[in-house]
């Protein structure tokens, strides 16, 4: 089975439908992925088939963690390489994306890749989630984070952005426990736990989804 096979039936493994012109802009994003980082350290999982298991379908594994639809807002929490928005963008061209990383060479790496694609209503922020304007909280109906600091550091920072119901998704490997008690001063509560191995490998994740409370 080629990395395009891979692709295509992992995606559809998670229950995700990609056209070919989807899975084009997946490869499209692998080759500036595979440029770029000969010049700055974007990841060090450099092998095809890799980068389509442990990249681009452990991020759209996301997506076991919420509905996508028209005008939903999505703020992804230390982006790095772009894991998981771009992939998400690129599966749900409805979404509008917002990419925070504060690396400045990272941060021009997203901007080129939003160009090269393109990728419409997605924007990147160069800076720390504390240093975003305070007129972005409670503006985001989900909050992506993926190798981004610990659940409850996670919660703490990005909560304020979420909307009221708005759910905060963070992928983990299988040994993490994250105390859910630590986590009502945050206004935020467990809503889903989601155990699963990524197709084509024995890589175990744990999506959870936490929702922001009323109040």
């Amino acid at each position: 089975m080629n990395t395009r096979e891979i692709l295509m039936a992992g995606a559809r493994e998670l229950g995700i439908a990609l056209t070919s012109e989807q899975a084009d802009t997946f490869f499209l994003y692998a080759a500036e992925l595979t440029k770029w980082n000969r010049k700055i350290n974007l990841t060090s999982i450099t092998d095809e088939q890799d980068v389509m298991v442990k990249h681009f379908l452990d991020s759209l594994a996301y997506l076991k963690g919420f509905a996508p639809a028209p005008g939903l807002r999505l703020l992804d929490m230390g982006s790095g390489a772009g894991f998981p928005a771009i992939p998400l963008k690129i599966a749900c061209p409805d979404l509008s994306i917002t990419l925070v990383e504060s690396i400045k060479k990272k941060a021009a790496f997203l901007r080129h890749v939003i160009r090269t694609l393109p990728l419409d209503r997605a924007e990147v922020r160069d800076v720390r989630i504390e240093e975003l304007p305070d007129s972005l909280q409670k503006g985001y109906d989900v909050i992506t984070a993926r190798a981004f600091t610990d659940t409850r550091t996670a919660a703490a920072v990005g909560s304020p952005f979420l909307k009221p119901e708005g759910v905060m998704i963070l992928s983990r490997g299988s040994e993490e426990i994250v105390e859910e008690h630590l986590l009502d001063r945050l206004l935020v509560s467990v809503d889903n736990k989601i155990e699963l191995t990524l197709p084509f490998s024995n890589y175990k994740r744990v999506i959870w989804v936490l929702k922001k409370k009323t109040s």
